[in-house]
């Protein structure tokens, strides 16, 4: 054996002498030798560390440090899927499924089959009781933070959020309407899981280096706008084919398979560091407004938030002034998704680059300029490319609001941190698209320059904290500090065998 010296190897190959006893657990300078030989390691391990000079594992190194053993790829990363891959997969459906959910319910009370009265208002209802519960999203992300296995949590979220939206698509027209309500908010509370809960789990996917987690945050912010845009109009295809309760059955299987991939994904692999603790839901909103990249990116992220809501208002409103052109609304909703689909695959392509604070700061701008130049437009082609550019900057500047919170946010309050800025993201979106409707009065365009200036009001207001509190250079450390769940594995020999 090479390495050994040649007379212990053959010693040890010898087999004992007849009658000879076997040295026993108490025999110490038997087991000792035997230690000695063997290295408290399996021979191939033995030798595959002879062989390729890489320590071995859990063996204490020459510095006098502890060598952990490197963890087992999980058993599809082992059969050629990647976990980026499967993470991307279950983020499309469950995402889509949230998508469209709120539109399948409202088809499905309008449907004349159920014959219910005040139809409208029931979907109305439906739609707030799905939307609502995104606001106990903290309470979530605390147990989410304090499990040693977050798959299991996103697990039974998706599982249970394809049964409720189910069961109360079933139970609509058939049991009381407080039980249907019932049913769509125990899916609604699982919501902010389907977002901002899986967002959190992306660092611990990707690789190490700040490329592969710029471009992962890319296709990540892509999942969310092909379900902005694919939900409802697969909700709506569906339901003018076989009705808007087997389009809403198929979102909830949706749901499922995308629980089942989530259970593939690989574990979260971080170790606690002695003595952290995962802070309380009150004690880990204030994180957010403690750490100042954290407080500037959540106040850009909420006073833009009711844009999103208002752009479908706002488009319905500013369509017949432009083109009397039936369904001109509908294109300009469209080409903000398109758009946003676009900006989401460029910085999949060509990763954002810098802090991650400044970036959005920079990107915010972008968006308020862009929103404020479409509601110059004066004629309808301009306002479609306009809304299609407003899309595009949304994307970009979203993906950026994802590497912030990656970059900024403590490992013990990261899921804490996402999924209460989606919530309160949600819920602010809801607030915009009810101004809009209630203010439709002053005209598209009107609308179009108040959301402008809400970005405005944010990104200065964003900016002054900066200049106030100098986190500039507080910041860039935060961005520079690898998080725990980031760290690069042991490094090995590149012969070693896998």
């Amino acid at each position: 054996m090479p390495g050994f010296p040649a007379g212990r190897a053959k010693e040890r190959r010898e087999p004992p002498e007849s009658g000879q006893d076997r040295p026993t657990r108490h025999d110490a300078p038997e087991r000792d030798r035997d230690r000695a030989i063997r290295h408290d390691a399996p021979e191939r391990d033995r030798d595959r560390a002879i062989r390729h000079d890489v320590p071995e594992p859990g063996r204490d190194r020459a510095d006098g440090r502890r060598e952990p053993p490197e963890p087992r790829r999980d058993r599809a990363e082992r059969r050629g899927v990647p976990g980026i891959v499967r993470y991307l997969a279950a983020a499309v459906l469950v995402r889509t499924a949230d998508g469209g959910a709120a539109v399948g319910l409202v088809l499905l009370a309008l449907d004349p089959g159920l014959r219910l009265r005040d139809a409208a208002a029931t979907g109305g209802l439906l739609a707030a009781a799905l939307s609502a519960p995104h606001l106990i999203g903290p309470w979530a992300a605390h147990r989410l933070d304090r499990s040693r296995d977050s798959r299991r949590i996103l697990t039974v979220a998706y599982l249970l959020y394809g049964a409720g939206l189910a069961a109360g698509s079933l139970a609509l027209g058939r049991a009381p309407l407080v039980a249907a309500v019932a049913l769509v908010a125990v899916a609604g509370a699982c919501g902010p899981l389907l977002t901002g809960g899986l967002s959190s789990r992306l660092g611990g996917i990707v690789g190490p280096s700040v490329r592969e987690q710029r471009r992962a945050q890319g296709w990540d912010s892509l999942t969310y706008g092909i379900a902005g845009t694919a939900g409802p109009g697969v909700v709506a295809a569906f339901a003018g084919l076989l009705g808007p309760l087997p389009a809403l059955l198929g979102l909830s299987c949706a749901a499922a398979a995308a629980a089942l991939l989530t259970w593939t994904l690989p574990r979260d692999g971080r170790e606690r560091p002695a003595g952290e603790e995962t802070p309380g839901v009150l004690a880990g909103m204030a994180v957010m407004a403690r750490i100042g990249p954290l407080r500037r990116v959540t106040l850009l992220t909420l006073l833009s938030a009711p844009q999103i809501g208002a752009l479908p208002v706002i488009a319905a409103v500013l369509a017949p002034h432009l083109t009397h052109r039936p369904g001109a609304a509908a294109t300009l909703t469209v080409a903000t998704g398109l758009g946003s689909l676009a900006g989401s695959l460029v910085v999949t392509v060509f990763p954002l680059r810098g802090e991650p604070e400044t970036l959005a700061l920079r990107l915010f701008a972008v968006t308020a300029a862009t929103t404020a130049l479409c509601a110059l437009a004066p004629a309808y082609p301009l306002a479609l490319a306009g809304f299609a550019a407003i899309g595009a900057a949304n994307a970009v500047s979203f993906t950026a609001t994802l590497a912030a919170r990656q970059a900024y946010a403590p490992p013990g309050a990261r899921a804490q941190v996402f999924v209460t800025s989606a919530g309160l993201k949600v819920a602010l979106a809801s607030v915009g698209s009810a101004t809009a409707g209630a203010a439709a009065g002053l005209g598209g365009d009107a609308l179009l320059l108040i959301t402008a200036a809400l970005f405005g009001v944010a990104v200065l207001a964003a900016a002054g904290d900066l200049a106030l509190t100098g986190g500039r250079r507080a910041g860039r450390r935060a961005a520079r500090r690898p998080a725990p769940d980031q760290a690069s594995p042991p490094q090995r020999s590149p012969s070693a065998c896998p």
